[in-house]
């Protein structure tokens, strides 16, 4: 599902206009983003929670050429999902 297809389902769901479903989750996306780049954790009971991690540098390896390169260390996202969510999808 893309997000012009969550939008209609939404809108469908809501009885809310495509225009106005489509402020109301950029406005909500906006503010998880906001908020994990701030440092903090955004929880949503039975869906999950979003983080911000901080990864330590490591070595990898291109695929290509296999030689070895330097994976710089930095902050990355993470999602885990709730118990609710986990388990609607088992």
């Amino acid at each position: 599902m893309n997000k012009a297809q969550l939008i209609e389902k939404v809108a469908e769901a809501t009885q809310m206009t495509k225009a106005q479903t489509e402020r109301v989750l950029d406005a909500t996306i906006d503010m998880v983003l906001k908020s994990v780049k701030k440092g903090d954790d955004v929880k949503l009971v039975g869906f999950g929670t979003f983080t911000k991690t901080k990864r330590k540098a490591r070595t990898g390896r291109n695929p290509q050429t296999g030689k070895a390169i330097k994976i710089p260390a930095g902050w990355y996202p993470k999602f885990r999902p709730g118990a609710e969510f986990k388990q609607n999808v088992r």
